[in-house]
């Protein structure tokens, strides 16, 4: 794997003595309802320079909150009109054709597919691809497609080395085509506050299958056997609340363990929390990992994904591997015994998103990266 990676050209060289004007770029994605790549859309509707970018969001289903931000900022939001797929594909190819985009930017898998297709009928020069997590759990049909839109892009863009190498060995993508951009949040909503001094555990996330709250629930039956004034607390809503809920009634952990739903308030959450604990199976860029390291929390996570390029082990956290609740249990245990040590470990983690993951920097080379491909069109 590290050899593909050293392969893997990961930034871009600015290309500003060719572009004269700011790039229309158009940002394709599924929905922009809820979730972390519409959360990262938003920012990204913020942190984009005039001078060199003029965005564009286009949403193939649903809106909701985070276009409402985008047009906050000034920024176009489209909704498709037409769900067919062909005459979807038709409307896209004639929207990319009448505002004249540069770039046309895709969102995962697809988006990734009909934008692309669309794109190219459109003669759009350059089309771009962000993979924005392992693509896990996808069959065969959707790893087909994926693979066969690739052929048709500019460049991929992988949110983690892990999604890169994934890109090359499974997607079986040239490695000249793979860029690494990390994903960035916006650190002004961020700020450092440090731990609270009390052994309060907090995760934040949808309440889906991929996040495996069922382990996490039983590691902390097994935690609370050595620690038994250890708190959780669960932030985030999804299709397994209900099943979450009747399990940890089952489990016995009512006292120890809180469901806030949904919040709007989660700098204020985090802050309020000793460390930060999450039992995911898969990952690209954890946003919600990044926003409890820029507060200040030492975190606790699982060894999958994008987690060990964010968390160093014993300097900023704790990693366990997935799906098992003994060893989760046990690095809960250990983050609980080094309760002197937190606000060293939330200080190293808050300096670490700040110098690799901030969202300026991530918008920063996303502009390189579109000015780049441009001007090689151009050439």
């Amino acid at each position: 794997m590290s050899t593909l990676l050293c392969e893997l050209p990961l930034s871009v060289a600015p290309r500003a003595d060719v572009v004269t004007r700011p790039l229309k770029v158009c940002h394709v994605s599924l929905t922009l309802k809820t979730g972390g790549l519409e959360r990262i859309l938003a920012d990204l509707a913020r942190h984009h320079s005039s001078e060199r970018c003029e965005p564009t969001f286009l949403a193939l289903r649903e809106v909701g909150r985070f276009a409402n931000e985008i047009r906050a900022c000034n920024r176009t939001v489209s909704v498709l009109k037409h769900q067919g797929r062909f005459s979807g594909l038709r409307e896209m190819a004639r929207f990319f054709r009448d505002h004249q985009f540069d770039v046309v930017h895709t969102h995962n898998t697809y988006p990734h597919l009909y934008a692309t297709l669309a794109a190219r009928w459109a003669g759009v020069p350059v089309v771009v691809q962000t993979r924005h997590g392992q693509r896990a759990g996808h069959g065969w049909k959707s790893s087909w497609q994926y693979r066969w839109a690739a052929k048709w892009v500019d460049r991929i863009v992988a949110v983690s080395d892990d999604a890169a190498g994934l890109c090359v060995t499974a997607d079986h993508i040239p490695a000249s085509k793979v860029t690494r951009i990390w994903n960035g949040i916006d650190l002004s909503q961020f700020r450092y506050t440090g731990p609270k001094d009390e052994l309060i555990a907090i995760a934040v996330a949808r309440l889906s299958a991929e996040k495996d709250f069922p382990t996490l629930l039983r590691a902390m039956v097994l935690a609370l056997i050595r620690v038994p004034e250890l708190k959780l607390k669960i932030v985030g809503d999804g299709p397994e609340r209900a099943a979450l809920e009747a399990l940890a009634e089952s489990l016995n952990l009512r006292n120890s363990v809180e469901f806030l739903g949904e919040r709007h308030d989660v700098p204020n959450l985090l802050a309020q929390a000793g460390f930060f604990v999450t039992s995911s199976l898969t990952e690209g860029i954890s946003l919600t990992l990044l926003e409890a390291m820029a507060v200040g929390l030492p975190v606790v996570a699982t060894h999958v994904g994008g987690n060990p390029e964010i968390v160093v082990e014993g300097e900023t956290g704790r990693l366990a591997p997935a799906a098992n609740p003994q060893a989760l249990a046990d690095s809960i245990v250990q983050m609980c015994d080094e309760r002197n040590r937190w606000s060293n470990l939330g200080r190293a983690g808050s300096e670490r998103v700040a110098a690799h993951f901030d969202i300026r920097r991530m918008a920063h080379d996303y502009e390189d990266l579109y000015e780049t491909l441009t001007a090689q069109r151009r050439r």
